[in-house]
């Protein structure tokens, strides 16, 4: 089967994805709608029909004797499997590129120099990370837009040949990523602080919320669904994950432990002498940490201006609110929604730049609307 590519792909195809979940699917979708020949193999049956049904693909087990031989392998397996699935799909198919999109990528690196069956094809494995996601999994959750304007890391190793890096990158490229190079051991200790120190902090809050009495949830705002967002990811895959990068992690575990000690240990006597100005310094070392992360465009997050309206919970006021914004001609930076508990009503925030927050706030009261903030 020939599929043209006339939407300027720099992948040719076919592409074979091993492993059709949220991810390995949204990257079928995404080389689907650029006109690429996708072939999807699972070991689950059903997640190989839904990813199917969704458009991902067609399906490897369904080829009936075609001749087949990709241009890329994409192995979107779980951690544990993905240096076998690695090996195996190296020796599979001799004039393929493969590449892996796990989380964590020393040691599986590791794995596949330790393995026979993969020495001597090494050098066409690059291992990758697309630094995208969703707290759902499987195809259904699966989207074509998941890696839009995401990092796309890319781990070469010391025999990964040019072309093989090349062909990783431009997989990323096709599907609307930015590629982004760095070693192994660079990714692992990076990823061990912007994602799997957070998702460790959020699930330990979380944790403290199952036996808490339903009057406190109920007061519950956006602080508490933003800090235990991502709690809701899946177990199983965490478990793996955080066993591979363990021990990167646990050198910043110990410092998070140290800074709990110390807020223990100054809460035990708030009234103590320099207990005040502990908690403040605590709470400073937060801000500036918060301050460098990049906001929108890589911008710092402090270079907008916010304010808050009020908007009424009934349908279409959202969608009045943003027509109303967009015939001012002033471009909203970033949109957040929260609910006033034991109101009907929501409360809108809104980043725009700061020499255009005044004029917006007075074109949205001459409007009829509340600015709060």
């Amino acid at each position: 089967m020939t599929i043209r590519t006339d939407q300027g792909t720099h992948l040719a195809g076919p592409v074979l994805i091993v492993g059709a979940g949220l991810l390995g699917a949204s990257i079928g979708l995404g080389l689907r709608a650029r006109g690429l020949d996708v072939v999807l193999s699972d070991s689950s049956p059903s997640t190989e029909a839904v990813a199917r049904d969704i458009g991902a693909g067609r399906l490897q087990s369904e080829l009936d004797g075609e001749s087949f031989e990709p241009e890329l392998v994409v192995v979107a397996t779980p951690p544990d499997v993905t240096a076998q699935v690695v090996a195996e799909a190296l020796v599979a198919h001799p004039a393929a590129v493969v590449l892996d999109i796990s989380s964590v990528k020393e040691s599986i690196l590791r794995e596949l120099e330790g393995r026979p069956d993969a020495a001597g094809h090494l050098s066409r494995y690059v291992g990758t990370h697309p630094m995208a996601g969703r707290e759902k999994s499987g195809p259904v959750a699966a989207r074509a837009e998941l890696f839009s304007g995401a990092p796309w890391v890319l781990c070469a190793h010391a025999t990964s040949r040019p072309d093989a890096v090349l062909r990783a990158e431009s997989l990323a490229v096709d599907l609307g990523a930015v590629p982004t190079r760095m070693s192994a051991g660079e990714h692992d200790g990076a990823v061990a602080l912007i994602s799997h120190l957070p998702q460790v902090v959020s699930s330990l809050v979380a944790s403290r919320l199952q036996d808490s009495p339903v009057q406190a949830l109920a007061l519950a705002g956006n602080g508490l669904r933003d800090v235990t967002r991502i709690a809701a990811s899946d177990p199983r895959l965490w478990v793996q994950i955080l066993s591979a990068n363990a021990g990167r992690l646990v050198d910043i575990l110990y410092g998070v432990r140290e800074d709990l000690d110390r807020l223990i240990s100054t809460l035990e006597d708030p009234t103590a002498g320099g207990a005040r100005l502990d908690m403040a310094q605590l709470m400073t070392e937060g801000n500036a940490g918060q301050a460098r992360v990049p906001g929108k465009h890589g911008t710092p997050p402090n270079s907008f201006a916010r304010l808050t309206v009020l908007v009424d919970d009934v349908p279409g006021q959202i969608a009045k609110l943003l027509t109303e914004i967009g015939h001012t001609g002033i471009n909203v930076e970033d949109f957040r929604l929260e609910h006033s508990p034991g109101r009907q009503v929501g409360l809108a925030e809104l980043s725009v730049l700061p020499g255009k927050r005044q004029e917006l706030t007075e074109s949205l009261t001459q409007r009829g609307w509340k600015v709060v903030q």
